[in-house]
């Protein structure tokens, strides 16, 4: 939608102009919840997942426990008991390896896991956008949306093919080697009673000041997107102004924000890594002492077997493999909780984009409307982007069918606003608008849409055919059709000259032809449409005075039968026009033909003769 008549008016309302919402423990718990319920869905491959975790840890945690016995086998008072000591070798070499291919399995399922996840999120998130009213695209960086679709949902994806089987591993790990370590040695158990604490109020503290620093991450890296998308998308113009440093230290600036707030994110998340490891290796160093000290005592015969503090070397051992285990999730822990961070921030703004509020639904009485006869009638209408400042003042309009209505006057007068409210894009403050007597709010959008085409100034391809951009204005379209289309829009000629003719690719919004060329065929797209009614927008603007006069002439046959709506810079395209709207300042100040208007010697006249003179 080209939004040149009010682009100034409706100020900054995006997503990120909007308070930064502080992704707190509640919002967190919130953003938790939401992708549970995402894994969820895909629940047998989760279950698969769950139990190919528990069998691959309970198999690792078998490890240690053959290990120490084999060296209690080795240590044995009555020499080394070499049948025991292979038995238990093989068995902690089989655990090992049975637990590493349950590993690699495990790995394969989540990636098939997040892999639908993903893709289920990124068509939620791309569906509602279809479903959006234009306002929000209006209002926000298509930069910043396409970093919400990409790069968030990205982050999304890794922390749970990684991150999450990290955590459902060391939840395992953790519980199952504090069991091992109480049927070891109660009293070595201590030790952790003073060191888990600590790292858990350390881990805690620091998530809530690295938390707010992931969420900046996210939005500065989105505004950048949404730089790049812009400054990119005006390159030529950037080129003739010779503005390449100006922009170019506009992004730097842009650049060092996100790279700030990038460091900062990964620096005080990666602070937690360290420290949790130093409480960690802390605790193992004090659970060898005591281990020792208790293994001297019990070979001294000061603590008797089966005493609450006796212990072997095996045991020592076992102990020592098991805290490993035990403090090893809980240091990696520390290490992806920043990562998680990052995610919920991500997911947060994902979700941000999911819970924006769709178009208003079509009242339930509705009608479709099957034929226009292209009556439009537009009643004393106020309208506003924002509720405070009014950009239309009280426009009354009336269209009769198959009459053609210009609308002139001054950059930021209103006449884009006028065919936003027309197209039902917004709805009106105060008044109404009809269509062939009915009320536009009591007509669904679907169809009020389809009774329009629009040849707009900003032309629009996609990637395709030559053919497929201009069957757009037809479902279904045959060839002939669109070659008839073609011919009166006077583009078949140079289609045909075209190396695959109207099989060409244009790609990159038909970069690889002029923009005249581009708006020819968006003109051939609209005389495919059976739409009763016309709006076109400067539709001629891109093409030169000898292809405007053959252009002029094509446009009379779309115009035929059809009730038109016409913003017009050029005064001389818009002569025949039935009534021509002046506005100014939001409001109706001249209203006639082209004869009355240049009678009156108003605002009009002196604008009309200003082009000529």
């Amino acid at each position: 939608m080209n939004n040149h008549g009010h682009s100034n008016q409706r100020g900054n309302r995006g997503l990120d102009s909007k308070p930064e919402k502080k992704l707190d423990r509640k919002t967190a718990t919130h953003v938790f919840k939401r992708l549970s319920g995402y894994v969820l869905k895909q629940w047998p491959l989760f279950l698969m997942a769950i139990a190919m975790t528990l069998l691959s840890n309970q198999l690792s945690l078998m490890g240690p426990k053959y290990s120490g016995e084999a060296i209690d086998a080795i240590s044995n008072e009555n020499g080394v008991q070499f049948d025991a000591v292979w038995q238990n070798v093989v068995k902690m070499l089989v655990c090992y390896i049975l637990s590493a291919v349950l590993s690699y399995v495990l790995a394969v399922l989540m990636l098939k896991l997040t892999q639908r996840i993903v893709y289920s999120m990124r068509k939620q998130v791309f569906e509602k956008l279809t479903t959006l009213p234009v306002g929000f695209f209006d209002t926000n960086a298509t930069g910043d949306i396409i970093s919400r679709i990409s790069y968030d949902i990205d982050t999304v994806n890794s922390t749970l093919s990684h991150d999450l089987v990290q955590v459902m591993t060391s939840i395992y790990t953790v519980v199952g080697s504090l069991i091992f370590m109480w049927n070891i040695s109660k009293p070595m158990i201590l030790v952790f009673v003073i060191t888990v604490p600590i790292s858990i109020l350390f881990t805690r503290y620091r998530s809530k000041k690295v938390r707010p620093l992931f969420q900046k991450r996210s939005r500065m890296l989105g505004e950048l997107n949404g730089y790049a998308e812009e400054m990119l998308s005006g390159g030529r113009t950037i080129a003739v102004y010779h503005r390449e440093d100006e922009i170019g230290g506009r992004f730097d600036k842009r650049n060092k924000d996100a790279m700030d707030a990038y460091y900062m994110a990964e620096y005080h998340g990666s602070v937690m890594g360290p420290s949790i490891m130093f409480i960690n290796n802390l605790s193992i160093s004090l659970v060898m002492i005591l281990g020792g000290i208790l293994y001297m005592y019990s070979q001294s015969g000061v603590v008797k077997a089966g005493s609450l503090f006796f212990i072997t070397l095996g045991g020592v051992a076992q102990f020592v493999q098991y805290s490993r285990k035990f403090a090893g999730p809980i240091n990696e822990f520390a290490n992806i909780l920043h990562e998680f961070q990052s995610a919920f921030s991500a997911a947060e703004r994902i979700f941000r984009v999911i819970d924006e509020a769709p178009e208003t639904p079509d009242s339930p009485k509705a009608i479709v409307l099957e034929r226009s006869e292209g009556r439009v009638e537009v009643k004393d209408v106020t309208f506003g982007y924002t509720p405070e400042r009014a950009i239309l003042k009280n426009i009354d309009i009336n269209a009769e069918s198959g009459k053609t209505i210009a609308i002139v006057g001054p950059t930021g007068a209103g006449k884009t606003t006028v065919i936003n409210l027309l197209m039902r894009f917004y709805d009106v403050n105060s008044g109404k608008i009809t269509v062939d007597g009915n009320d536009m709010t009591q007509i669904t959008r679907e169809s009020l849409r389809k009774a329009y085409t629009m040849v707009l100034q900003d032309t629009w391809l996609f990637h395709g055919t030559v053919y497929e951009n201009i069957a757009y204005g037809k479902e279904g379209a045959t060839l002939d059709e669109v070659k008839e289309a073609a011919k009166a829009a006077r583009i078949h000629s140079f289609i045909e000259h075209l190396p695959e003719g109207y099989d060409t690719v244009l790609s990159d919004g038909g970069v690889n032809i002029s923009k005249g060329q581009r708006q020819l065929i968006t003109i051939a797209r609209a005389m495919l449409s059976k739409s009763t009614m016309l709006i076109l927008d400067e539709a001629t603007s891109n093409v030169d005075s000898r292809t405007e006069i053959k252009i002029q002439e094509a446009m009379k046959k779309l115009m035929e039968g059809r009730t038109c709506f016409i913003i017009a810079h050029r005064l001389s395209t818009i002569q025949h026009a039935d009534t021509i709207i002046v506005l100014k300042d939001g409001s109706i100040s001249e209203q006639g033909n082209h004869e009355e208007l240049m009678k009156q010697g108003g605002f009009y006249s002196t604008l009309y003769n200003s082009q000529f003179n």
